[in-house]
């Protein structure tokens, strides 16, 4: 199985492609994630924050993006354009938003890549992951992210276990995957284009 970023992602498009440069394993860019957006970062607010959101330091809201009521940012955060941050959504930081993402209504983001328009919009947890392009959640679904053990997360691909390297490591999204209502995903799933 490939398992470089280019065979999860068309990254033709992405603003931030070179955040995957020297990257061989498409989980390897989580632990560069925060950096990544600390190093691009130019905080200001370019778009529509409504009356009880809360945006913290070291944020970037891009143009056409509409935060809504009880909605929490914290830094380093970037978000794209015309992205929707729902009521009561929280995004704890470290975080990199394409453009026209949607992060919904109790969903809670941190260390996580949502490429164009991808979709966290219903009571979703996503942490330490990467999401391509038209990804989408159904309402509920969690990325576990930590093993219970609390070791390395490894996977086992073509029968050959890897050691990703990562405590904390949620799930590689490729482009235009989708996971139903209510489902978990355990540490460290990945997840083909469709």
């Amino acid at each position: 199985m490939d398992l470089r970023p280019e065979s999860f992602f068309d990254l033709s498009e992405c603003s931030f492609r070179d955040l995957f440069d020297g990257v061989d394993r498409a989980w390897d860019v989580i632990p560069k994630i925060e950096s990544y957006v600390k190093a691009h970062l130019a905080p200001r607010v370019d778009g529509e924050v409504m009356e009880g959101a809360w945006i913290g330091a070291d944020v970037y809201v891009g143009e056409g993006t509409v935060v809504e009521p009880g909605a929490m940012i914290k830094g380093p955060t970037i978000i794209g354009r015309n992205c929707e941050i729902r009521q009561g959504a929280y995004i704890r930081g470290g975080v990199l938003v394409g453009d026209e993402v949607c992060v919904g209504h109790t969903s809670e983001v941190k260390n996580a890549v949502l490429m164009n328009a991808s979709q966290v919009p219903h009571f979703n947890y996503v942490g330490d992951s990467v999401f391509g392009v038209h990804a989408h959640l159904g309402a509920g679904v969690k990325i576990s992210n930590l093993k219970i053990t609390r070791d390395n997360v490894s996977l086992v691909i073509d029968g050959e276990k890897i050691d990703t390297g990562l405590r904390k490591f949620g799930v590689i999204l490729g482009d235009w995957v989708e996971i139903g209502c209510n489902a978990v995903c355990n540490p460290g799933t990945v997840i083909g284009p469709r």
